[in-house]
């Protein structure tokens, strides 16, 4: 896992990589400034219009964007993960990428959403396990990283395999990776709550996921 993420961070500066960065950065932020608007213009209605609203409508804005930070940045990743996933293949696994077959953005947008609701639901399923284990002190995060490792291994695998595998090749594949996949999926999550690397996580994702899936499918 640390030599797939140091080959990744390597490659962050390479053209193609570099590219996805910048357009999935953008389209994250405008979603972003939606959602933000969204929040903020539904509590302060709901509340009135007064400073004590507009506060309370500020809180729950940014406390939505930073709950839903992940999902988003997934789901946006996941419409040009192609480009990175080709760009790590084309650098490290050449005969992987002359065998590939490139996912359509029609796909990829498919996977981006599904992983967004998945991500979401599921959160939205354990919210009282995690308020329940605030009392613990470390309770609440060992949950959330436990979840969200084994939801962002599943939807970082899948970005690779669909370039390799029908639907129930896939099947099979997750079923004999479980394991590394969830190690993955810890290792990219603890990327999102680092400063600055949380920046780059889901490109970084990505590329890591290509490493992973090559040393997993032999």
């Amino acid at each position: 896992m640390f030599r797939a993420f140091f080959l990744s961070l390597g490659q962050l500066g390479d053209p193609p990589v570099l590219r996805v960065f910048v357009k999935s950065m953008a389209v994250t932020l405008l979603v972003f400034a939606g959602l933000g608007v969204g929040v903020w213009w539904t509590t302060r209605t709901a509340l009135g219009a007064d400073g004590i609203a507009a506060a309370v409508a500020i809180l729950a804005s940014a406390l939505a964007l930073w709950l839903l930070f992940r999902a988003v940045a997934i789901a946006v990743i996941s419409i040009f993960a192609d480009d990175v996933v080709a760009a790590v293949e084309a650098r490290h696994y050449p005969a992987a990428r002359a065998s590939a077959r490139p996912v359509p953005f029609h796909r990829g947008l498919t996977m981006g959403l599904a992983s967004a609701a998945r991500v979401v639901g599921v959160n939205l399923l354990m919210l009282p396990v995690y308020i329940a284990l605030l009392v613990t002190g470390i309770g609440t995060a060992a949950a959330f990283f436990l979840v969200n490792g084994w939801l962002l291994g599943r939807d970082l695998g899948d970005m690779v395999a669909a370039r390799h595998m029908d639907a129930a090749a896939m099947r099979g594949w997750r079923a004999t990776t479980k394991a590394p996949r969830f190690l993955l999926g810890l290792a990219n999550t603890g990327l999102f709550v680092v400063p600055v690397l949380n920046i780059a996580a889901p490109v970084l994702g990505a590329a890591m996921a290509t490493h992973f899936f090559h040393r997993n499918s032999v």
